[in-house]
């Protein structure tokens, strides 16, 4: 049997089961909030043009408004300064879009602190018990942040200083992308920084070292809490948008049954 008639048979039998991972796309769908002077990208919306009726009697379709960065989705180099020659979403290899997944699961740390950065001694300390990041592969932070999903207040968990969201420091953001061979990064939160990730230095350091390295990064995931911390394969599906900086996106894992 070849590999391909392999995988079609444990999808067909079940011994692989594929898990969503995307936050359903809606206008109540949490989004960011940039502070004033900033500008925000607009929300999710469908405007309904025909509903079986004169405009389409037998047809029912809308129009999709909506940014770039919103709900689940997908950061392409050029969305950050420190790629901005590197690809737009529409140029991206498919092939970094596909590959192994590992979980590295920090959802008691941020428990007890909604602000933890993953630091690179947790990361090779994980390595050390389940073996080095793969090539080409994702890196996912479980934060446990996705029961929040559909709050938006609770999602950004905002005071008077800012975002309190978990994420990953600027020296280990550093050296995921320049001393590993990961296609990206992906979160539960809105963003692949943390919510104050602004303070730290350069500011926004997942943005800036993974953009900037042809990696990416990929946000708002779900359902974490169900892949394994090895062996599970992901599939990263945006829209080719050309000149497109980000896009709204369906994230799938397959995972073998045990």
């Amino acid at each position: 049997m070849t590999i391909l008639n392999s995988l079609m048979a444990g999808l067909s039998d079940g011994s692989i089961r594929v898990i969503d991972l995307t936050n359903k796309l809606s206008p109540s769908t949490p989004t960011l909030r940039l502070p004033e002077p900033f500008e925000n990208l607009i929300d999710f919306s469908l405007d309904e043009v025909s509903a079986y009726n004169d405009p389409g009697p037998f047809w029912k379709h809308h129009n999709i408004h909506t940014g770039e960065h919103i709900g689940t989705h997908l950061d392409a180099p050029i969305h950050w300064i420190s790629g901005r020659e590197g690809h737009d979403v529409s140029s991206i290899p498919v092939e970094r879009l596909m590959g192994p997944a590992v979980v590295i699961d920090v959802s008691e740390q941020v428990d007890e602190n909604p602000d933890f950065l993953l630091e690179t001694d947790d990361v090779t300390a994980w390595e050390a018990e389940y073996g080095p990041l793969p090539e080409n592969g994702w890196l996912l932070l479980r934060t446990g942040w996705d029961r929040y999903s559909q709050d938006q207040e609770a999602f950004l968990n905002a005071d008077e200083t800012g975002s309190h969201t978990p994420g990953i420091s600027a020296e280990a953001a550093l050296w995921l992308a320049t001393e590993t061979k990961l296609s990206g990064v992906g979160v539960e939160t809105v963003g692949i920084d943390a919510g104050r990730g602004a303070e730290l230095d350069p500011p926004f350091p997942v943005h800036y070292h993974f953009l900037g390295n042809d990696k990416y990064g990929i946000t708002s995931l779900q359902n974490l809490d169900q892949l394994p911390p090895t062996g599970a394969m992901l599939v990263v599906a945006p829209l080719p948008i050309t000149g497109g900086t980000g896009s709204p996106i369906r994230v799938l894992a397959l995972v073998e049954n045990a």
